[in-house]
């Protein structure tokens, strides 16, 4: 709903913050009624996020322009705040108002500070200004930018449930250095997948070396499995159609464990695709 103005600009903070206020309370409450997570409205904590990601380097990159709905985290004030920067209380209500009051008679407002991660935001220094830009019906606003570059991209981070596939998943990649086409093939939706899947090649990896004779690092045997066993079981479970809703990798886990359960053995035939599609119909 739009802002309405009664030509007073103090009583017009006042009525942004209530405003302000009443949404986050509403926003609760519509979350309790649909029975989401209690974290989709909780606003990312930087460090949790960048810790799942795993920290290469930052840089300053200077004022920019960014998008208000960028803006998912914080560094230190998850308290006061929601996802979308709406009072969580009354302690901020001063501030925020002054802050409002400037805004609406056109003030100069200096730019906020964020650390930048992909394409998402975090608060350093700014977050009554962030939450007052978001009620006033804002887009954009002016910050002093530091770019923090992570060992994964934090693409399909929503909430902070999704930190825990993210963690997991650079952990699975230490283990099992895949590169280029393979690193993005072999995706998890299930967390606990990821550490099942690192046993496997690890594994699959020693018997490897066992056979050859010879001692072979990660990202050999990371590059071996993907081409020689992930691969073609792969192709052979499109053919059997075996994949269903499953991403690929996560039926190539499953087809994995099950053969040994039933099969105590490592070999691909077409028993074993005959005894996995019995057990899926």
């Amino acid at each position: 709903m739009k802002n309405r103005d009664t030509g007073f600009p103090k009583a017009d903070a006042e009525h942004d913050f209530l405003r302000a206020r009443r949404r986050q309370v509403l926003s609760r409450l519509s979350t309790w009624l649909r029975r989401e997570p209690d974290d989709v409205n909780i606003m990312l904590p930087f460090d949790e996020v960048v810790r799942a990601l795993g920290r290469i380097g930052e840089r300053r990159i200077g004022t920019r322009v960014v998008r208000l709905d960028s803006i998912v985290g914080s560094v230190d004030r998850g308290r006061d705040f929601d996802r979308r920067f709406r009072p969580t209380s009354a302690r901020v209500r001063q501030r925020w108002e002054r802050l409002a009051l400037a805004s609406r008679r056109g003030e100069h407002i200096p730019p906020i500070e964020v650390y930048r991660v992909g394409d998402l935001h975090f608060v350093i220094d700014g977050h009554h200004r962030v939450s007052v830009a978001f009620a006033l019906g804002l887009t954009s606003i002016e910050a002093a930018v530091v770019e923090v570059r992570t060992k994964l991209n934090p693409e399909g981070i929503r909430h902070r449930g999704d930190l825990i596939v993210k963690d997991y998943r650079r952990l699975f990649l230490e283990r099992v250095p895949l590169r280029g086409e393979a690193r993005a093939a072999v995706v998890m939706t299930d967390h606990w997948n990821y550490a099942q899947l690192g046993e496997h090649v690890e594994a699959w990896g020693f018997r490897l070396m066992q056979d050859e004779g010879t001692m072979l690092d990660r990202a050999t045997v990371a590059r071996r499995w993907y081409d020689d066993e992930y691969l073609p079981v792969v192709r052979m479970l499109r053919q059997a159609d075996l994949v269903g809703t499953r991403t690929e990798a996560e039926a190539y886990l499953w087809v994995a464990c099950e053969r040994y359960r039933l099969m105590r053995t490592h070999r691909w035939d077409d028993e074993f695709f005959q005894t996995m599609r019995a057990q899926q119909s």
